[in-house]
C-alpha cells in the first residue's frame, strides 16, 4: 500500500516552522493493544493529525502504537480529544517534553511496522501485556533507598550522558540486543525487587513482561519514564536520583534533568554531554564531542573524516558516490 507522506524538502519544512507564530508542545505516548488493521488506522491518523498541524514520527503495528510528536499549543486540547476518538487509545497517558528550545520534528511520518518496538524475539514468545508494577517518582526513589536493583533499559549512548545513581547500564546499542543481556545480568536475582526505567516507558513495558516470563517475581517500572519522572520531582519537590541529561530521539537530542555532566568527549576525554553526528556524511557516526573539539575537528570524529568534511561540496559528493551513508554507530 502506498502510504500518504510529506513531499516537501527539509529546507522547505524548516522554513515553514521558522515562520510559525505559535509554540509547539512535544508529546510521546505508547500503548500495547491489539490493532486489527494497522494500515487503515494509519491513514485515518495521518489525515486527522495532519489537519491539526501535528509533526512527528509514529509507528503502528498489530501490537499497538508508539508515538513521538509535537502539536501546536493552541491545538493541544483538540489533539487530546482526537486521540480519544479511537477506542484503542482512549485515555492513553501523554508524556510532555521537558524543554522546547528546538523543534522536535519537522514533518509528520506514520509508518506501519511488524512491531512498534523490535525486540528480536518471535511473536508470542512472551505476553507483552503481562507487565510489571508501575511506580511513581516518589515510589521509585523509596525503592532505590531500600536497595532495589535498578536497570537502565536504554542504549549505551543514552546512558552515557545521564542515568540513575547505581543503575546497571547494559553495554548495548539496540533494544533487540538488550533483553537477553539484561536477563543474564539479573541471573540469580529472580526473587529480588527489580526497578526498570527508560525514556518514556515503552521499553520497560516489554522488558517487565519478558522478565516475568523468565520467572522474576517483583518487577517494577518507572511510570512515564524519565520524562515524567522529571515533571513529578519538580512538582513534588523530590530529590532527583537521575543525574545528567535524558537523550531523546528527535531534533532536540537531549533534555537536561540535572546539571551534572556524566559523559566524556570521545576525543579529548574532558567532561561533555553533547551528541553529534560526524560531519563526514559517509561516516555520520554518533559520538560525544565537547565544544573545543567540535571547533578543532570541524565536527568530525577523526582526522581522516575531518579531511573529507573540509573538502569542497562537489568533491565530498564524488567521494560519497556509491557509498552507503547515514549508518548510525556509537563510538565510546
Amino acid at each position: 500500500m502506498r502510504q500518504k507522506a510529506n513531499k516537501k524538502s527539509p529546507e522547505e519544512l524548516r522554513a515553514i516552522l521558522a515562520a510559525e507564530t505559535f509554540k509547539r508542545t512535544s508529546i510521546s505516548f505508547y500503548r500495547y493493544v491489539h490493532i486489527e488493521d494497522p494500515d487503515t488506522l494509519r491513514d485515518k491518523l495521518y489525515d486527522l493529525w495532519k489537519a491539526m498541524g501535528v509533526l512527528g514520527r509514529i509507528y503502528v503495528a498489530k501490537e499497538g502504537i508508539n508515538a513521538q510528536l509535537n502539536v501546536p499549543e493552541h491545538n493541544f486540547d483538540a489533539f487530546r480529544v482526537a486521540v480519544d476518538l479511537f477506542p484503542e487509545f482512549k485515555d492513553v497517558p501523554f508524556k510532555v517534553g521537558l524543554h522546547e528550545d528546538a523543534p522536535s520534528f519537522i514533518k509528520l511520518t506514520i509508518k506501519v511496522r511488524k512491531f512498534v518496538l523490535a525486540d528480536g524475539l518471535e511473536p508470542g514468545e512472551y505476553d507483552v501485556t503481562n507487565v510489571g508494577t508501575h511506580l511513581s517518582a516518589r515510589e521509585f526513589n523509596e525503592a532505590m533507598d531500600e536497595g532495589a536493583i535498578v536497570v537502565d533499559m536504554r542504549n549505551n549512548y543514552e546512558s552515557d550522558i545521564g542515568h540513575f545513581e547505581g543503575a546497571l547500564l547494559p553495554d548495548v546499542e539496540t533494544f533487540r540486543e538488550e533483553l537477553p543481556v539484561v536477563g543474564e545480568m539479573l541471573k540469580g536475582s529472580e526473587e529480588k525487587k527489580i526497578l526498570l526505567y527508560c525514556t518514556g516507558g515503552i521499553r520497560c513495558e516489554k522488558t517487565s513482561a519478558y522478565l516475568k516470563e523468565k520467572g522474576f517475581q517483583d518487577v517494577n517500572q518507572l511510570h512515564g519514564g524519565i520524562i515524567d519522572y522529571k515533571h513529578q520531582i519538580d512538582r513534588e519537590g523530590l530529590e532527583s536520583k537521575y543525574k545528567g541529561k535524558n537523550y531523546v530521539f528527535d531534533g532536540r537530542s537531549a533534555e537536561p534533568v540535572t546539571d551534572d555532566v556524566l559523559g566524556t568527549c570521545y576525543q579529548c576525554k574532558s567532561p561533555a554531554d553533547t551528541h553529534v553526528n560526524c560531519a563526514n556524511t559517509v561516516c555520520h557516526v554518533l559520538f560525544i564531542q565537547c565544544d573545543d573539539c567540535q571547533e578543532n575537528m570541524s565536527g568530525s570524529c577523526s582526522d581522516a573524516c575531518k579531511q573529507i568534511a573540509e573538502l569542497p561540496a562537489e568533491q565530498q559528493k564524488r567521494k560519497r558516490a556509491g557509498v552507503k551513508s547515514g549508518t548510525k554507530m556509537v563510538m565510546r
